[in-house]
């Protein structure tokens, strides 16, 4: 959008902010038309630009936003409402940001959200009035690139002008998170540019940003900027500006074992100097990505527990504290034993006094849209590595050329911020995303590859794009021409001659760079200003998949293979919001982690409703704690916190109300017909026992079947090892506990295809057509079928309705969407709302499986079918709803791998 544009628009929000009651397309433009009858925009605004304005407003201001859910300790006291009506409480640095936020054109019903969610957790922390001594200890669970930053600057805003004085902020483990930190937090809470306080000279300190426009009186003090980390001797020359803490006092320093140790050495020297002043005012630590290295896994990995205990200490050293961590991954958290105190440091970071989930804006751009509502818009895979990039390669490894899905990939990226220039956005910002290594070295090469391939493309368009259709001679503009063809051709405002028009701008100020820990390495800076926005091709690693926000990444590469849910989901930088070009976003990824996305999606989405139902029975943290501990999904995130142990230890897992498939079982020709065999018994004895069996569309149904039958069939049939949570004895165990009542009886599917061809199953009036199933290439060089399709299952969505009657569907569906409109409900509706219905029976869902595998090398490896079962398990009275698994570390390289292991207790090479 031009400057003009966006000012325009940043005006008409705020007039609309500051009038009551909801807003027309008619109200939205008359003011539109009153603006710019002003000498601002007096002529200067085209009567189509005013009308794609106020259409990109109504859109924005029919975004919703919930207010999440709390779970809370038993001795919650609420304070802040009292404190506001005594007039305890001024509203100085809320409303400088909230008028921020309205300028930016967020839409007032998300602002008011936002204004709700940070006094709910201000009331959770400890009151500064209060003298007497206490610590406070909570988490914020949001999603992905959804706006924690957004929401802790907000907190940090009412927590000062609520009286706290000392404000410190743990912003992630790399210098460029640390530094984007910062300048959020310039622009949202402190006025001014730090980075320029700290280097210029006294006629450029003053410049002012972001709430600084609204405000100048009380600015607060900066002990950290822009360009540099915390520093004591910086900090003892500022002590003057801190005087008697009548302005709040804040660091954003990098979560760095020699970072906060100079930061608790300076502490206690400028106690020792000024007497108890600084420790006894009101202390808030916001740790961001709370779940990366704050953790204290205790294990040999003593960098880790170090930064735990020093985060430990420095809440201990402050009369009044409180700690607050945001994660969009919370297993770990979840998983701080709560009773792991110590003498000296105290608490350990357990979120004993309140968890708070924070719902996302309907608008946000996450994993439901990207893996399930149209994954086929968005999607596109990879199948072209293996020969140039495998995903398991060494530091050493050469680069020579691009897979032919990188090239095209760039190409894509190129086309689009063409398409956003020609509608109007060329003064925002377009990145792209590369993350296809772990090791710096190989990154830096793939960054010069993707520089030549930029570079050739420039070359050619600069000659020859300004000769119309005779452009397409040239074999760069012909590829960029086909890119457009096959993913664009359709989009708004994206006809070709101005796409062709627009790619000599956008090539000149396209530029590729590093984004890692090596020297190379530039950092993203997209506080340029003026009528073209930056367009940038960001090559890296873990220093991309951690907290770091790339302004309007537009296309991403992504060829990672991990299988830790924090892991995977915080390197999808994918997720956000993507106003005006939602619909040019691209995501190059394997078809595995196609599935895992959707996986793990489904299980953070199972953690958010969790959370919703726990604050429904009035749970505390430590309750909540012990849910989570024992969702069959969080095996993979006790592993990853306990895998250097070498010992043993026991996981609590629940199935209540859970889905579980064999989407992995081995590939041994033996066992595979020992499975079938198994089946058939089963089918054979359903016949025998006089059971009527339906017909429903989705293949053979048998109802109120004996428990007994169908443990026999689970006996003898194995899936893969590595997959804990189809162990027969987890499953002999749960079912065992529950036989007598609950699973007493079952309902059983033999599902059949639509299309396909029968297969011999060997049992009288059972047919069964296969369903087709991709599997992982990798997983299959290893002698294992993982049969999971690109949703990660082996069922078909709605599997979870048999055995329900119409009205018990419907009432599931209506209580879930609840008051969503039908544009915000997602089109793929989560199993867990059939699972829960409540006095449903167990069911078992067998199903032939027939594999198969894009790379013809590998097709001989592949049986004819497979079968395979799930199993939807009701929710359960059964007081103790779990059953005790053993895991150690031999177990955790089956299920993981020793290098998977490797890479992720280590970190990233970078």
């Amino acid at each position: 959008m031009q400057p003009l544009l966006s000012s325009l628009e940043g005006m008409t929000s705020m007039f609309m902010a500051s009038q009551p009651g909801p807003h027309t397309a008619q109200s939205i433009r008359l003011i539109i038309e009153q603006l710019r009858g002003t000498p601002m925009f007096f002529g200067k605004v085209e009567d189509h630009e005013a009308e794609e304005l106020a259409r990109l407003i109504e859109e924005k201001h029919g975004i919703s936003m919930g207010l999440g859910a709390i779970v809370d300790a038993e001795d919650f006291k609420p304070w802040l409402h009292d404190a506001r009506i005594n007039g305890k409480i001024e509203d100085f640095y809320w409303s400088r940001y909230r008028r921020l936020l309205n300028m930016k054109g967020l839409p007032k019903s998300v602002i008011d959200a936002t204004d709700e969610v940070t006094d709910r957790i201000l009331d959770r922390l400890g009151d500064p009035r209060n003298n007497s001594r206490w610590s406070r200890r909570g988490m914020v669970v949001g999603h992905v690139q959804s706006g924690k930053t957004q929401n802790y600057t907000g907190l940090i805003c009412k927590a000062a002008d609520a009286g706290y004085r000392l404000i410190v902020v743990i912003a992630g483990i790399h210098n460029n998170l640390r530094n984007q930190t910062q300048a959020r937090i310039d622009e949202g809470f402190i006025g001014r540019d730090t980075g320029r306080l700290a280097h210029a000279n006294k006629a450029q300190r003053q410049k002012i940003i972001g709430v600084g426009q609204f405000d100048q009186r009380e600015f607060p003090v900066s002990l950290t900027n822009t360009l540099r980390d915390f520093n004591k001797a910086t900090a003892t020359t500022n002590t003057s500006q801190i005087g008697q803490y009548n302005v709040p006092v804040v660091l954003v320093i990098k979560k760095n074992s020699s970072t906060l140790k100079n930061l608790l050495e300076w502490l206690k020297e400028h106690s020792v100097h000024q007497g108890t002043q600084m420790v006894s005012q009101p202390m808030l630590l916001i740790d961001d990505e709370a779940d990366n290295a704050s953790i204290n896994t205790a294990y040999a990995r003593d960098e880790v527990t170090r930064i735990n205990g020093q985060i430990r200490e420095l809440l201990s050293l402050f009369h009044r504290s409180c700690y607050v961590g945001y994660t969009a991954t919370p297993f770990a958290n979840i998983f701080i034993d709560p009773d792991t105190d110590d003498e000296t440091l105290k608490q350990d970071l357990f979120p004993r006094h309140f968890i708070i989930g924070l719902d996302a804006p309907s608008n946000y751009f996450g994993a439901q849209k990207v893996f399930l509502d149209a994954r086929d818009q968005h999607i596109r895979l990879i199948d072209d590595n293996e020969d140039i990039l495998p995903m398991k390669h060494k530091i050493d490894h050469p680069v020579d050329l691009l897979p032919d899905s990188l090239v095209r990939a760039v190409r894509a990226f190129i086309v689009t911020r063409a398409i956003r220039n020609a509608r109007g956005q060329q003064a925002s910002h377009a990145s792209m995303l590369v993350n296809a290594s772990r090791f710096t070295e190989v990154q830096g090469r793939l960054r010069s590859r993707i520089s030549d391939l930029v570079g050739r493309m420039r070359d050619a368009v600069a000659v020859d794009a300004g000769k119309g259709r005779a452009a397409l001679r040239n074999p760069e503009i012909a590829a960029l021409n086909e890119i457009w063809e096959q993913e664009y051709a359709e989009a708004d405002g994206a006809d070709w001659s101005a796409v062709q028009a627009r790619l000599h701008e956008v090539l000149v100020a396209a530029r590729v760079v590093e984004v890692n820990a090596s020297k190379r390495s530039q950092a993203l800076d997209y506080d340029q200003r003026g009528e073209h926005g930056v367009t940038v091709i960001a090559v890296g690693g873990f220093s991309l998949s951690r907290g770091l926000t790339l302004e309007g990444l537009t296309v991403s590469y992504f060829l990672r293979n991990s299988m830790m849910y924090d892991t995977l989901m915080q390197m999808g930088r994918w997720f956000g919001y993507r106003p005006g070009y939602e619909d040019l976003c691209r995501v190059w990824i394997p078809a595995d982690g196609v599935g895992w996305y959707a996986h793990i999606h489904e299980a953070m989405d199972d953690l958010q409703a969790q959370l919703k139902r726990m604050e429904l029975a009035k749970a505390t943290p430590e309750q909540f704690g012990l849910a989570v501990r024992s969702h069959p999904e969080s095996l993979i995130v006790t592993a990853r916190n306990k895998m250097g142990t070498g010992r043993d230890f026991p996981v609590k897992v629940g199935l209540a109300g859970r889905l579980i498939e064999t989407t992995r079982i081995r590939a041994d020709q033996g066992q595979l017909d020992r499975n079938k065999k198994a089946g058939q018994v089963l089918a054979g004895a359903l016949k025998a026992s006089g059971l009527t069996a339906d017909y429903p569309s989705r293949g053979t149904l048998y109802s109120s079947v004996p428990v007994d039958l169908v443990r026999d069939f689970l006996r003898v049939f194995r899936a893969d090892a590595a997959d804990p949570l189809t162990d027969p004895r987890l499953m002999s165990d749960y079912i065992d506990a529950r036989a007598g009542d609950e699973l007493k009886d079952w309902d059983v599917l033999f599902a059949s295809a639509q299309k396909a061809e029968a297969i011999d199953f060997g049992s009288e009036g059972v047919a069964m057509k296969g369903f087709d199933r991709s599997v992982g290439e990798n997983d299959l060089r290893q002698g294992v079928l993982a049969i999971s399709g690109a949703s990660r299952r082996v069922g078909s969505p709605g599997d979870e309705r048999v055995g329900l009657s119409k009205d018990q569907i419907d009432l599931a569906i209506k209580s879930f969407l609840g008051d969503r409109t039908e544009e915000s409900a997602p089109k793929t509706l989560p199993p867990r709302i059939f699972l829960e219905v409540l006095g449903r029976r167990p069911l078992l869902i067998l199903r032939f499986v027939v594999p198969n595998v894009e790379d013809e090398k590998l097709k001989h490896l592949l049986p004819k079918s497979v079968l395979a079962w799930s199993i939807c398990f009701p929710l359960s009275n059964v007081q103790s709803g779990t059953v005790e698994y053993v895991v150690n570390t031999i177990r955790m390289r089956e299920m993981f791998g020793e290098e998977e292991i490797e890479e992720e207790a280590l970190g990233d090479t970078e």
